[in-house]
């Protein structure tokens, strides 16, 4: 991680932990919006910003998701990292399929953190709106990059498609609640967890949410109101990369997803879309979880699973 701007050791995939060995995530540390009105002088303009993204990452793929069904391709670039976690964390490599850093000359993302503000402490993630007119990020918080490309950049989208009206808000708001702590990051809670009883606290959370899901969707096609919302993107990124790390890697074997035909049918119309297929790469999936010494020191990345819906 960073510290007053000095990459000072090897990326470590626990952030923190509090007392009885549960996870803890970091808060983001740019926070910035779009519009006429922001002091920074942030302006929706069309070629000006840069997202960068890496397909293992849910966080990151829901951005992704919301760029392409909002039409927001001709305006914003995106850049792709390396799945495979390094020493100093996400690298710019143009392996596997992924870019280098054309936009600033990076090696590693951390560097565009520091470009940013040299005296930064903390991690370096992904997803990251890059403004190429200041040199700095705008943001690097994927809730709030949400609410970026549906409405601060909504009048360089091509699509009407809106994914949070102001009618369902409180509904999003709330399910989003849940589903954040008890399932998008919660499997991270559950893979990450250093105690049993932290580890067992967070599975359950997990296929509770999961049973909840479930019985949502043998009543609707959607897990807020009537049409796709920003909560469907939430949903999807954790259900696309369930079989393929989580029910393995991280430990959440209690039921395979199979078990959930609402969610499965949910998932496989979800994965109709383009946008929402086009931002699933098993291969990067699997070689960046499994690329974490500290759950898998040998490296191996395994064969399966052979899923028919990817």
């Amino acid at each position: 991680m960073l510290i007053k701007g000095q990459w000072v050791e090897k990326w470590q995939p626990v952030q923190a932990s509090d007392g009885e060995g549960r996870f803890l995530r970091q808060a983001s540390g740019f926070r910035h919006r779009i519009g006429a009105d922001s002091p920074e002088g942030f302006a929706a303009e069309a070629g000006r910003y840069v997202l960068y993204v890496a397909y293992i990452c849910p966080w990151a793929c829901r951005t992704l998701i919301a760029l392409r069904l909002k039409g927001l391709e001709h305006a914003i670039d995106v850049r792709v990292v390396d799945p495979r976690l390094t020493d100093q964390g996400w690298a710019f490599s143009g392996e596997l399929g992924t870019d280098r850093d054309d936009i600033e000359g990076a090696r590693h993302m951390h560097e565009l953190y520091t470009r940013a503000d040299p005296t930064y402490t903390g991690r370096a993630t992904v997803p990251v709106l890059w403004d190429r007119t200041h040199r700095t990020i705008v943001n690097n918080e994927s809730a709030d990059l949400l609410q970026i490309l549906n409405s601060d950049l909504g009048t360089l989208a091509r699509n009407e498609i809106n994914l949070r009206p102001a009618t369902l808000t409180d509904a999003i708001d709330a399910t989003n609640a849940r589903l954040y702590e008890d399932f998008n990051n919660g499997v991270y809670q559950a893979g990450f967890a250093t105690t049993q009883a932290a580890y067992d606290e967070a599975v359950r959370r997990v296929f509770d949410c999961l049973a909840w899901m479930d019985a949502r969707l043998e009543r609707a096609e959607w897990l807020v109101g009537e049409q796709l919302t920003e909560t469907d993107l939430r949903a999807f990124v954790t259900l696309a990369r369930f079989d393929l790390a989580y029910y393995g890697l991280f430990k959440c074997n209690l039921r395979p997803l199979s078990d959930y035909p609402n969610v499965m049918t949910y998932l496989r119309r979800l994965l109709a879309m383009p946008a929402f297929a086009g931002s699933v790469r098993a291969d990067h999936i699997k070689a960046g979880y499994y690329s974490i010494q500290a759950l898998n020191p040998t490296g191996i990345v395994p064969a399966g699973p052979l899923l028919d819906y990817l």
